[in-house]
């Protein structure tokens, strides 16, 4: 197991949706906020991005951007004012224009988090994580660009199972390409590039229902105590066992919205010795017990 991948498997509410915008001439759309986090592939053309909060973005061919906290933003042919833009909803059908010598094209979309349980490292993402297409140190996410292009141009035999796959594949791409580009005061690439901090969020990812104790982490990641303690705060935000109790509940929360498991078997999964304990545990974490989580997360909204 690693942390980016649980991190998106713990958020995940449904599948990713993705479809084409061909736009040419003047224009400017809208997209309202939402639940989850958005993303625009540039395949042709140029535009604009401007985010509710300010923030101005050329893209340009090949560009890929995420907003990972699903903010709501303008694109346009060029910097305009934000009145005139008209609403666009990526679940509808987009409009096609002819093509012609101004022609935009772009691949949008979104993918549906809660983001009341978002893990730290997701958490710690800008608004906008911006990935030009000549950065040479994104080789992978590149190559995903160019097969979910090709699939959304041409969608043949397996594509109801491809995009998805594809998508998925793009979001872990862009997440990674972050990580290694991020200011040096981000504190969630400096942790997975830590090796002790990394082997010991391994083991706890791995197995958060083993007995954990503080020195048994320290031991496996071949330092003290004291140093563990130190390093995994500083680049973590809290202590291994403080962040290991944190995950455990995140954990309770998934299996309580995505599966029909018993209070017992959940508790034994996370590592509770009684749904007695871990009732109490997540009853703390959440404010909610188990069971009226889970009926809230039962009942359509």
């Amino acid at each position: 197991m690693d942390v980016v991948s649980d991190a998106i498997a713990a958020v995940r509410t449904g599948y990713p949706h993705a479809n084409r915008l061909q736009v040419s001439g003047r224009w400017c759309v809208r997209l309202a906020p939402y639940e989850g986090a958005g993303f625009h592939v540039v395949l042709t053309g140029d535009c604009w991005l401007r985010t509710d909060t300010g923030t101005a973005l050329a893209l340009r061919p090949g560009d890929a951007v995420l907003l990972p906290h699903g903010a709501g933003h303008i694109l346009a042919d060029a910097p305009t004012d934000p009145s005139r833009a008209t609403r666009f909803d990526t679940a509808r059908e987009p409009p096609v224009a002819p093509a012609g010598p101004s022609t935009v094209e772009l691949l949008c979309g979104k993918y549906r988090l809660d983001h009341s349980r978002s893990h730290p490292l997701l958490a710690e993402l800008p608004d906008v994580v911006h990935l030009p297409h000549d950065d040479p140190h994104t080789p992978e996410l590149r190559s995903a660009v160019n097969l979910l292009a090709g699939e959304a141009a041409a969608p043949g035999p397996g594509s109801c199972a491809a995009l998805p796959s594809l998508l998925d594949l793009l979001l872990i791409y862009m997440i990674r390409a972050w990580t290694t580009q991020a200011p040096a005061a981000a504190r969630w690439p400096a942790a997975l590039a830590d090796p002790v901090v990394t082997e010991v969020l391994r083991l706890l990812h791995t197995d958060p229902a083993h007995p954990w104790t503080a020195e048994h982490l320290a031991t496996r990641a071949g330092v003290s105590r004291a140093t563990l303690n130190r390093r995994f705060t500083t680049l973590v935000g809290r202590p291994a066992m403080s962040y290991l109790t944190w995950w455990r509940m995140n954990r309770t929360a998934t299996l309580l919205s995505t599966t029909d498991a018993p209070l017992q078997s959940v508790a034994k999964e996370v590592g509770y010795s009684s749904p007695y304990a871990l009732s109490h545990a997540f009853l703390r974490e959440f404010g909610v017990t188990p069971g009226r989580y889970r009926t809230s997360r039962a009942t359509p909204h």
